[in-house]
């Protein structure tokens, strides 16, 4: 006979440890069964998407290449090579990037599911009417997730990709990478991007426990703007149109984090 689960008032300290022990067991379980899934895509996996942005007709490469010709821009910013190489020099180390690439893709595609364990794990907590958005929750964070995956991808990785397969200090130095470096700059990217795409959720729940005010978000939105530009700076070929477009989409994100903490705020003063 199934254990009857106890009101979340009458729960100790040990039953919500046991309840995030079967939450992280739960979600473990379906990265590995994804990760698994992934194993039978691995070679578009590896061809198409993590070793896309090394070849020069990668579509950001040609899209950059399109809008700098319709602006009359001229330079460097439409690729005709990539001169670097990638290599393993690990005997075990293209099985250990195997592994852990299907791990992580099984990671983001178990997304929505981790999101789901999130929720039944917090909802206990929350008031009947917040318990009723879960399904909103759920659908607002993934899609807000995989949209970051995607802005890591198509610009963060190749915009990297490119500004350090062309940066050299001299002519005697040639560009060999190291596979693991490589792979670990593609999950790096990708997976804080994603991440980064959840800061209005974050926000909410921040504002919601107080802990977070409008005010706060303006103050400090000036070192936010700052530090996002020395981050796409940093990322980005040394050209405006690189840097702006990797700047935008993360000033859009911090200013409807501002605006969802003044909806939130408002809520909380209406409501007493």
């Amino acid at each position: 006979m199934a254990k009857k689960k106890k009101p979340v008032n009458e729960m100790s300290f040990l039953d919500h440890l046991e309840d995030l022990r079967w939450l992280l067991v739960r979600s473990s379980a379906v990265i590995v069964i994804m990760a698994i899934v992934t194993y039978f895509f691995a070679d578009y996996i590896f061809d198409e998407i993590i070793f896309g942005p090394t070849r020069p007709d990668f579509v950001t490469y040609r899209f950059f290449c399109d809008v700098a010709q319709r602006l009359g821009m001229t330079g460097d910013i439409c690729i005709k090579e990539l001169p670097f190489i990638i290599q393993n020099t690990s005997m075990e180390g293209q099985v250990n990037i195997f592994i852990w690439t299907c791990i992580t893709a099984g990671f983001i595609l178990s997304f929505p599911y981790i999101l789901y364990e999130t929720w039944k794990f917090i909802g206990p907590a929350l008031y009947e009417k917040e318990k009723k958005n879960a399904s909103i929750f759920i659908i607002a964070s993934s899609l807000l997730f995989f949209l970051g995956v995607l802005f890591g991808y198509f610009l963060i990785v190749p915009l990297s990709v490119n500004f350090v397969a062309t940066f050299s200090i001299s002519n005697v130095v040639k560009n060999e990478f190291n596979l693991e470096s490589y792979i670990g700059m593609i999950k790096t990217s990708v997976i804080a991007a994603g991440l980064f795409f959840e800061l209005p959720i974050i926000i909410y729940f921040l504002s919601k426990l107080g802990l977070v005010t409008p005010a706060f978000l303006r103050k400090y939105r000036k070192y936010a703007i700052v530090i996002v530009l020395i981050v796409a700076a940093i990322v980005t070929p040394p050209d405006v149109v690189s840097q702006v477009s990797v700047s935008i989409p993360m000033l859009i994100i911090y200013e409807a984090s501002i605006f969802i903490s003044v909806f939130v705020h408002k809520n909380k003063l209406k409501n007493g």
